[in-house]
């Protein structure tokens, strides 16, 4: 027996919107996992994951985990996302693109906001500005995505599968 990940939407479904599904699925064609993108496949999905992360979003970490894998960004990375500026994982770009997408999603935060333009800045010393604004495009898309699964109530579930 094989078991699947199901999600149910226990407060709200977004489809019903066709303007909202158009928001998200747009976002999701320009700057989500499967789009075409300048910057590293494997950073970008660990910006999409670390806002997953920190917005707890369980629908979006089980996908972006997975996402992770199979980007190829290796297992100790993926499990130390958490506490990325406690490892030697990130090169000084991955490390401004992580500080920065955190700036940008935790923006309400005083110390935060406080330093968004010193982070604002140490991206802009690693990536061309085709690149930050893609990495702004990530973060704000993830940014939806996870608000939209929380508002949603996207809560994951097992099913078993027969072996086919």
């Amino acid at each position: 027996m094989m078991t699947e990940v199901t999600f149910t939407n226990r407060r709200a479904d977004s489809s019903a919107n066709e303007d909202l599904t158009k928001l998200a699925r747009h976002g999701a064609d320009a700057f989500g996992y499967k789009a075409h993108l300048r910057i590293d496949r494997q950073l970008a999905q660990l910006l999409r994951l670390r806002v997953a992360q920190i917005n707890n979003c369980a629908y979006c970490l089980n996908l972006h985990y997975e996402a992770a894998r199979d980007a190829g960004v290796p297992r100790p990375v993926v499990d130390t996302l958490t506490a990325w500026w406690e490892t030697g994982f990130h090169s000084d770009a991955d490390r401004a693109a992580l500080a920065y997408t955190e700036a940008i999603t935790r923006v309400a935060d005083a110390t935060v906001a406080d330093d968004f333009g010193a982070r604002h800045d140490a991206l802009a010393e690693h990536f061309s500005q085709e690149e930050v604004l893609e990495i702004i495009g990530i973060v704000i898309n993830m940014n939806v995505w996870t608000r939209l699964k929380l508002a949603e109530g996207a809560v994951p579930g097992l099913t078993e599968q027969a072996p086919s």
